[in-house]
């Protein structure tokens, strides 16, 4: 006998299932994704959490023509193996295979792509409004969990929805918030009666009636909505929504899909914006999983029997580890440092510090726009904050580094984790613009350590610099080197020479300065010999030490895991510029003008030119296209 799941390549299919075969299909889906994410790795506890609401969802609604618009993209497996991508799905986050996350470019039923939490209301706001300017029928559907809740960016399109009143249909994925704590069969049996045709058609009659009895009928309207919204508030924590227009329904159990899809059928005839509030657990039916919700929410390949992670190469520490370490190794010198993350205090390294220094951490949600003014005004009472952050997700608070840190002139150390190619969770992550956005700032000092004992130093340097910081690093292991236990102040612009030679000046920043070093090898075996510059700071710039390089070779190569368009390449060409040094030839290497899918790190590197290979070859073809050739191209 074929299983279930084996007879659906498309929402279609899934409605021909009977209602009483879908928990067995939703048993299946689960098992289907622990064997799959147990070999790729992902986001699994989240998925696991979703089954039932996923399955509900496509049950219900006819995509794509009905627009289901997912949060993040965390809670979406199901519903990709639902829409057609189930053969495939064995390639998501994998190099040429399916996104992890929803993408409009991979299938019709993927109406946004995401990657970043908190903008699927907006989003499906938008097209309600496109809706309705095109004269169309089809339902919107926002689906958001209680993480990207806490994004300030889902509250303004909850206000914005509530004043536009058009029919919106929001989903909260909650498996953790306080708010949700009265949930039981009462409040779902008044869930389900009042989104029901019955009771809509019963107040919508009363309301009329209410309406055209003279002089006292709109007195007694207002009193009878206050008593339905304090019946609301009694039974449900759904009144912040009320008080934002919409209408409140729920807490539902959202693994009970007899309901859920009871729920779902009636909402589609509530006019306006609704808000349908789904308890789910995180890991459901894994009970690794569920137990250990953090360490299951992004993965690795681990062994479904045991619930173990296959586990990393022994090796070095990572960049990440080092900074949370040397941060609790500062903050214990100077209890005026504190730490901020948004959402990410395992992911930034600073769970040591929050368990050594519990007073002087702050979680802030994912609010990084929050976070950053936050750290602002620490700072202009005096303390040093450092707020961790991935560098993809800086991005969503630049108003406030210019306005409320920069300007200001206020010394925040933004530590930008995950700079670079990180790997499988392809564009929306990739951190490789930061240089470009950060350094035309006024204020700002940016740097990259060449490894993980110069990112420690760094780190002492940004705390103790009396202004704005932004240090960024890449996600993984270092290189091994060994750790300095004393930790030492760099000098702010100064870069570090690391080889000389005649030909031509590799320059390179971050992670790309041991690939210069060991392309400077390559190329020496072949006659041409490189100066290798370690630039430390992006800005300001060692305009020395580069000037020089430029005088002595007339020829230099830049290095950088960040967009060429007003990186670091853009910075040095700036320099040579400004001194009226435009006859040095200057090839740049970097992340070219197109947004970088998945793959492993040193494959991506490859295919960009930026391993030592990809930068030996580079400086070759450069010099002979400069009409200076090593004395291997002159045979």
């Amino acid at each position: 006998m074929s299983r279930l799941l084996d007879t659906i390549t498309n929402p279609t299919d899934l409605k021909n299932i009977p209602r009483e075969e879908l928990p067995a299909l939703a048993a299946e889906v689960r098992q289907f994704l622990l064997d799959t994410v147990s070999k790729t790795g992902g986001h699994l506890a989240s998925n696991l959490g979703a089954v039932e609401l996923s399955i509900a969802l496509h049950y219900c609604f006819d995509s794509p023509a009905d627009r289901i618009v997912w949060d993040v993209g965390h809670q979406a497996y199901t519903h990709k193996i639902l829409t057609g991508r189930r053969d495939r799905f064995h390639t998501q986050r994998q190099y040429g295979g399916l996104s992890g996350f929803p993408k409009r470019s991979e299938s019709p039923h993927d109406a946004f792509d995401t990657g970043h939490s908190s903008t699927s209301i907006s989003a499906g706001l938008g097209m309600a409004v496109a809706r309705e300017l095109k004269g169309g029928n089809n339902k919107v559907i926002a689906v958001i969990g209680d993480g990207s809740l806490t994004g300030g960016i889902a509250f303004e399109a909850l206000n914005q929805a509530g004043h536009l009143k058009k029919n919106l249909i929001v989903i909260l994925n909650d498996n953790e918030m306080s708010i949700s704590r009265n949930v039981g069969a009462f409040s779902s049996f008044v869930s389900r009666k009042m989104t029901g045709s019955d009771f809509r058609k019963l107040k919508k009659e009363m309301q009329g009636l209410l309406e055209n009895i003279p002089a006292i009928g709109k007195d007694i309207l207002h009193f009878a909505r206050r008593a339905e919204n304090s019946l609301k508030g009694f039974l449900t924590p759904g009144m912040l929504f009320e008080a934002l227009g919409f209408d409140y329904v729920g807490p539902i159990p959202g693994h009970d899909l007899p309901q859920l899809i009871e729920v779902m059928e009636n909402l589609k005839g509530v006019e306006g914006p609704v808000l349908l509030h789904v308890m789910t657990t995180k890991g459901k039916g894994y009970t690794p999983a569920e137990q250990n919700p953090d360490i299951f929410h992004g993965v690795g390949p681990f062994d479904v029997a045991t619930g173990k992670t296959s586990g990393g190469k022994p090796g070095a520490a990572s960049y990440t580890a080092v900074f949370g370490e040397a941060l609790v190794k500062l903050a214990e010198e100077d209890e005026k440092i504190v730490a901020i993350t948004a959402a990410m205090p395992d992911g930034t390294g600073l769970t040591p510090f929050a368990k050594r220094f519990p007073e002087r951490f702050f979680d802030v949600g994912i609010a990084e726009q929050h976070g950053l003014t936050f750290a602002a005004g620490l700072a202009a009472d005096g303390f040093r904050p450092v707020a961790a952050i991935y560098s993809s997700f800086l991005q969503r608070a630049f108003d406030q580094v210019f306005h409320d840190i920069c300007l200001q002139k206020l010394p925040v150390t933004m530590a930008l984790d995950r700079a670079g190619l990180v790997g499988d969770d392809g564009p929306t992550h990739h951190g490789v613009f930061d240089l470009s956005y950060l350094r035309h700032l006024p204020e700002m000092t940016l740097m990259a350590p060449k490894d993980e004992n110069e990112l420690q130093h760094m780190l002492k340097t940004a705390i103790h610099a009396g202004r704005p910081v932004a240090l960024r690093y890449p996600r993984g292991a270092g290189w091994g080197i060994p750790l300095d236990r004393e930790l030492q102040s760099l000098e702010i612009g100064r870069g570090e020479l690391l080889a000389m030679g005649s030909d031509l000046a590799l320059v390179a920043i971050g992670a790309t300065v041991y690939p210069a070093m060991e392309a400077a090898k390559m190329l020496e075996a072949k006659g041409i010999r490189a100066t290798v510059i370690n630039a430390r700071f992006v800005k300001p710039l060692d305009r020395d030490l580069i000037l020089g390089a430029a005088r002595q070779t007339g020829c230099i190569v830049t290095v950088e895991e960040n967009a060429l368009q007003g990186g670091f390449g853009s910075a040095v060409l700036e320099l040579l510029a400004d001194e009226g040094m435009t006859a040095v030839r200057v090839k740049r290497i970097g992340i070219p003008d197109r947004y970088i899918e998945q793959g492993p790190q040193a494959r991506l590197r490859a295919d960009l030119g930026l391993d030592a290979a990809g930068i030996a070859a580079t400086a070759e073809g450069f010099l002979a296209a400069q009409g200076k050739p090593a004395l291997s191209l002159v045979k």
